[in-house]
């Protein structure tokens, strides 16, 4: 009797910033694994969701949007974008349904790329009939010889199972490479850290979210099951300590109140969460912090 086969692959969703890639892998996963805020450039690493289907394993990769990056942090989170484009088996592009098609965009991106891609059109919901649905898939179509075009609703999982589909038909035969009980390989100290950054990006105004970054300073489960954090959150200027902190501490305090709350969902179990500030000057342009941080 003949065996199934069992198909394994990696595929990177890549982009502009903003247009929802790590709201589709979070979608596609079924739980939050990545930060989404709507702001541009929140991702800034690459990221692993393992998806797991009948007869097969795909590893999403999920990577900062590719922009003009000015500084040397902006400038690693492109290069990590890019980076994800080789060594992988389909790439998906990610495109928003109210932009137009962009020749030179397509070109700067996928000029050079051997592999399938698969492009998807994603927030359809912005748009108000099925006409325009089917003139955005005519109009990006005529730029690339894409294997597929598929529109989805990341935001309100409309289309993602179809576009799962898809992708499994393009995935080479192989064993699956990661556990079929996880759900990705960041370590849960990482995962901490995004969810505390992702609430800064949410609360906070103007440039401050781009000048901050987390670090988990302390992980330690207590012996009643408790899990207790400590993390700092890193800003660039001391001008900018009063916005984190708020009036009385109130902005930091929401800051962990609401990350504790996702990180509870994470870790299913009670969290201590303590926050404390900290500066480093220029960090985002220092070639050592950068790596440290693992931005480099």
């Amino acid at each position: 009797m003949n065996k199934q086969k069992f198909t394994s692959g990696f595929v990177s969703i890549i982009g502009r910033p903003n247009v929802g890639k790590s709201t589709l892998l979070n979608s596609i996963i079924g739980e939050k694994i990545v930060i989404t805020s709507d702001k541009p450039q929140t991702t800034r690493n690459r990221i692993q969701g393992i998806h797991n289907i009948p007869g097969g394993q795909i590893v999403f990769i999920d990577t900062p949007g590719i922009h003009s990056g000015h500084s040397r942090l902006n400038r690693s989170m492109v290069d990590v974008a890019r980076s994800a484009i080789s060594g992988v088996d389909l790439l998906l592009l990610v495109v928003e349904a109210t932009s137009a098609a962009d020749p030179a965009f397509i070109q700067d991106v996928l000029g050079k790329v051997k592999i399938p891609v698969v492009l998807v059109i994603n927030k359809i919901d912005l748009l108000s009939d099925k006409n325009l649905v089917l003139k955005k898939i005519s109009d990006w179509a005529a730029l690339h010889p894409f294997r597929e075009i598929v529109p989805v609703s990341a935001g309100r999982n409309d289309g993602v199972d179809h576009l799962v589909s898809v992708v499994s038909g393009y995935l080479p035969e192989g064993p699956a490479m990661f556990p079929d009980d996880i759900l990705t390989d960041m370590p849960e100290k990482f995962i901490v850290a995004e969810m505390i950054r992702e609430k800064v990006f949410r609360l906070t105004r103007d440039e401050v979210p781009y000048s901050t970054a987390v670090v988990v300073e302390s992980f330690i489960e207590r012996e009643n099951g408790v899990i207790a954090i400590s993390a700092a959150i890193m800003l660039e200027r001391a001008t900018q300590k009063g916005i984190i902190i708020g009036s009385k501490g109130e902005m930091l305090k929401k800051i962990g109140s609401q990350a504790r709350q996702d990180i509870e969902r994470l870790l299913a179990t009670r969290v201590y969460l303590e926050l404390f500030v900290k500066v480093v000057e220029n960090w985002s342009e220092r070639p050592s912090k950068l790596r440290e941080l693992g931005y480099e």
